[in-house]
């Protein structure tokens, strides 16, 4: 049962996958979200039900359009595998749990605010309410509601108004935007689920991420969300675990 479960978290994540590709494409592209069947970006031909099959459509069709013969992006493919795999961790971490529904939900805001940032360089504030609905309603399903409620509220001021903060600060002294209010935004939605202490780790490995991401790609600049967005579930999955690792150290 424990293998049925997984393979399903994994099919379920890649559907998911290819949902929230194609949301956030219709946001950077204006198009709504609510109407119209998907269509190829290229030549507009709507998809039909054998296209849309995650993963092994693109796989089967060789990343080209069945109707124009232009490449798919791999970009669809990618974040239909990605999401698979976040299901499928939150699944192996755990398990029969609420803890796992609720990760898997909000991995898929993860993905697709990631997604719209990486093209248009903003985080829509519709990814954030969403973020702390789930929050507001999964409270209740924790082990320890209470407990989760008053250290995720600590965390969201301390991490959400400390950042404000700094980066208002260093906008005063480099005299331009060091942070985008988005991902001001981000950090706090995401540290209402976590500890101040697992929050703080998470501030430290989004920062390292980030700084992994400019040097691979080499650009003085590059949205921050996905790296906030890695962090964070690299953090729900393991994150108190390694900090108190870390403390332990000392």
């Amino acid at each position: 049962m424990t293998l049925y479960f997984a393979v399903v978290s994994f099919i379920l994540g890649s559907v998911f996958g290819s949902f929230i590709n194609c949301f956030a494409w219709r946001i950077t592209h204006h198009e709504s979200i609510l109407k119209g069947r998907s269509h190829c970006a290229v030549c507009g031909h709507t998809l039909d039900a054998l296209d849309l099959v995650p993963i092994f459509s693109w796989l089967f069709l060789k990343g080209k359009c069945r109707y124009c013969g232009e490449k798919i992006s791999p970009r669809y493919v990618l974040t239909e595998l990605l999401l698979g795999v976040a299901f499928l961790l939150s699944f192996i971490c755990f398990g029969f749990r609420w803890d796992t529904l609720r990760l898997m939900a909000l991995s898929v805001a993860l993905l697709g605010l990631s997604l719209v940032d990486l093209e248009i360089q903003e985080i829509p504030d519709g990814f954030i309410i969403y973020g702390i609905i789930l929050w507001a309603v999964t409270l209740p399903l924790m082990d320890d509601s209470v407990k989760a409620l008053w250290q995720g509220l600590l965390s969201g001021v301390l991490i959400g108004g400390g950042i404000l903060l700094i980066s208002l600060v260093m906008d005063k002294v480099l005299k331009k935007e060091s942070l985008g209010g988005g991902d001001v935004k981000l950090l706090f939605m995401i540290s209402l689920y976590m500890s101040p202490l697992a929050a703080l780790f998470n501030v430290v490995l989004a920062c390292i991420l980030g700084l992994l991401f400019v040097a691979a790609l080499k650009s003085e600049k590059i949205p921050f969300g996905p790296s906030i967005s890695l962090a964070s579930f690299v953090t729900l999955l393991v994150g108190e675990k390694l900090a108190a690792w870390y403390l332990g150290l000392f």
